[in-house]
């Protein structure tokens, strides 16, 4: 009988003995943690009502008009003193959502610290300092409200203050595909770390691969979208949902937003 081991080639026979270069994947790695931080601010589902909460409606025109009137603030006094309120709000959330709203609104400021650093240089750093604390004052008053206000109820309240049924739905829907397409950036960013072995010094080439992933993940999703709200009769308006739900604590807010605008005056010199 022939001995089967004669017909195999000797390099077949041979081990390999591969052993691939060690490879850095810090590019991965900071494109992973960048994705995350931003799927972190864009979560949905999150928005839980406190005990101070009033109802949505008046929570919105609370927040809004404490922007628009610091947005509006030449008196430097007023914007501290929207400061002062918002760290006292602050501090009365849970960690979690502590957490987000300061490393938001410090983001915030650093940037607006950033863009005014020519201001800096040529002797206004008045103006670099208070476009800082505006942005940190409107950026964490937004957050606030995103992270104690569900996403039904702020829907419903926008719906009552007559925005239109496009815009509310093009704003939930945006969101919405931002955090899914954020997350299949994230998986892609995942396989392609799993799958490189070896030295590879085109990883950033992969960009591009990832980018159609979720191009192709948008417009499928786009259409699963259209046809799940087509089955379902959705005619493109939203309602409120009834009479909104008042609280007792709506004077209360509605009386500090009317304060905060009388002292907004007083100190514009609009009023003696």
């Amino acid at each position: 009988m022939a001995d089967p081991s004669r017909d195999i080639p000797a390099w077949l026979a041979q081990s390999e003995q591969y052993r691939p270069g060690s490879d850095r994947d810090g590019f991965i790695t900071r494109s992973l943690l960048a994705v995350s931080s931003v799927l972190a601010y864009f979560r949905l589902d999150d928005g839980r009502a406190t005990a101070l909460s009033p109802s949505a409606p008046v929570k919105l025109i609370f927040c809004l008009g404490c922007i628009v009137l610091v947005s509006l603030a030449r008196n430097y006094l007023f914007v501290l003193v929207v400061l002062a309120g918002l760290l006292v709000r602050a501090a009365m959330l849970p960690r979690n959502a502590l957490a987000r709203l300061v490393s938001g609104s410090l983001a915030a400021a650093g940037l607006t610290l950033l863009v005014m650093l020519p201001a800096v240089l040529v002797g206004q750093p008045r103006a670099a300092l208070t476009l800082a604390t505006k942005s940190f004052v409107c950026t964490g008053i937004t957050l606030t409200m995103a992270l104690t206000t569900p996403v039904a109820e702020l829907t419903g309240a926008l719906r009552r203050l007559g925005l239109p049924d496009v815009a509310i739905l093009t704003l939930d829907l945006a969101l919405r595909s931002i955090v899914r397409l954020g997350e299949t950036a994230s998986e892609a960013l995942s396989a392609l770390e799993l799958r490189s072995v070896g030295r590879n010094r085109r990883k950033r080439d992969a960009i591009g691969g990832i980018g159609g992933i979720v191009l192709l993940k948008a417009a499928r999703a786009a259409e699963e979208t259209h046809d799940a709200m087509r089955c379902r009769g959705f005619d493109g308006s939203y309602h409120a949902g009834g009479k909104p739900k008042l609280t007792v604590r709506d004077p209360l807010w509605l009386a500090g937003l009317l304060t905060l605008f009388t002292l907004f005056l007083y100190l514009q010199g609009m009023v003696p």
